[in-house]
């Protein structure tokens, strides 16, 4: 059954987007770097502060309280990622403080010699953490590019740098820069073939569509709550034999068991109780019928289908603004390989200096690298500023993209 999204009516459940700039409705364009809360995350958080915290494992009320708060938001991302326990869910500080973590236990099964693989296409979270141990360990670092032309992985490279010394694969799902979507499935695929790890950051992608990491056969996934609705925490996903086998770095009172030997100090149970209901919030968005991951896999099909419309509408009238150009995938035909993320320039105009216009006058966009700097020296514009970056999720609106192609052909013949 095909859910039809409103986001209209969902717009009514985000308090933020009631803000206003100097007069004029604020607009969100600015998913990419966070998205907006629906009021049950807020009312999540609030609550669980308001009748007292503590810590895991005690003997009385408030601890079993924290204990239900940590199983709960562990269950609720083990539905949203179809991991098969909720031992494999792991939570932290964000996305890039996990991974580092996580490097550099992985890094002690490596030998001198050995190699792994990153993408150009990739977000530095996932190429710092790898960069570091890999310099720690001795181990050669092997680049995937991307075409430049459609800012699409070059797929048909892999093969050539895997082989029998490979230890690991780090790729992101979906670019943050440019929005291209990876075929993480044929990565997977690929990498097995030589016994090599996967290690995935889907921290883009989590947003826009349904995540399966038992299809897509990942070892290591990872994401952040704050790009799906929710607060700012971490979520790393692996395959619990991988979790059970490698040695966590860890104070010694803490357990020898995943998901406890990964969770280093006192998690903030209150964000915890805002991913459940983040989790809860998309999956409303499905209709309510089945199990929460049925209904979550409703309301990303819904999502997707009206995400792609927006880019086409966005694609189709950007068009009209002389001096414009969109990195990545322009083809409306191929909008299912991209997120609504879009990466643009202004001939003439500095980024900052576009991104500075259009927040005066109430659209929140970014400029800059946005951390992707393997991207924007690929393409040639790092050392001239980055890029602008426009990000819609699924409360933007076609009158917000009308809004904002009119600021940006105002400033265009300025």
């Amino acid at each position: 059954m095909t859910t039809m999204l409103d986001p209209h009516a969902l717009r009514t459940q985000f308090p933020a987007l009631r803000r206003t700039v100097n007069g004029g409705p604020a607009v969100f364009l600015d998913g990419p770097g966070g998205t907006q809360s629906p009021a049950r995350v807020i009312d999540a958080l609030a609550d669980y502060l308001r009748h007292g915290s503590s810590n895991l494992g005690g003997p009385f009320l408030t601890s079993h309280e924290a204990d239900a708060a940590a199983d709960n938001a562990r269950r609720a991302m083990m539905d949203m990622l179809n991991a098969r326990r909720p031992e494999e869910i792991v939570f932290g500080q964000n996305m890039t403080s996990l991974t580092f973590s996580v490097s550099r236990a992985i890094a002690q099964t490596w030998q001198p010699g050995d190699e792994i693989v990153v993408t150009r296409l990739d977000h530095d979270a996932n190429i710092s953490p790898w960069l570091r141990a890999a310099e720690d360990r001795g181990v050669s670092v092997r680049w995937l590019d991307f075409h430049p032309a459609d800012c699409t992985l070059a797929l048909e490279q892999l093969p050539a740098l895997l082989g029998k010394r490979t230890r690991l694969v780090a790729v992101n799902y979906a670019s943050n820069a440019v929005g291209s979507i990876s075929d993480v499935g044929r990565v997977a695929a690929l990498a097995h073939q030589v016994g090599a790890w996967v290690y995935v950051d889907a921290v883009h992608y989590a947003p826009h569509d349904l995540i399966d990491v038992q299809a897509l056969d990942c070892d290591f996934l990872a994401c952040s709550v704050y790009k799906f609705f929710g607060p700012h925490t971490g979520v790393l996903y692996g395959k619990y034999e991988l979790l059970d086998g490698l040695n966590a770095y860890k104070v010694r009172p803490a357990s020898d068991e995943p998901p406890g030997k990964w969770e280093t100090g006192t998690q903030s149970f209150e964000s915890l109780c805002g991913v459940t209901a983040a989790v809860d919030y998309l999956a409303q968005v499905g209709g309510g019928q089945g199990t929460r991951r049925e209904r979550l896999a409703q309301a990303m099909g819904a999502i997707k289908t009206y995400e792609m419309g927006v880019s086409e509408y966005f694609l189709r009238e950007v068009r009209r603004i002389p001096g414009l150009r969109v990195y990545g995938i322009t083809d409306v035909e191929s909008l299912a390989h991209r997120t609504p993320t879009f990466a643009v320039s202004l001939e003439g105009r500095a980024p900052q200096d576009v991104a500075t216009w259009l927040g005066e006058r109430g659209f929140f966009v970014w400029h800059g690298h946005y951390y992707a700097i393997a991207v924007m020296e690929r393409l040639g514009t790092l050392e001239s500023g980055g890029l602008v970056r426009i990000g819609f999720v699924h409360y933007n609106t076609v009158e917000e993209i009308d809004a904002l192609i009119a600021a940006l052909g105002e400033l265009a013949g300025s």
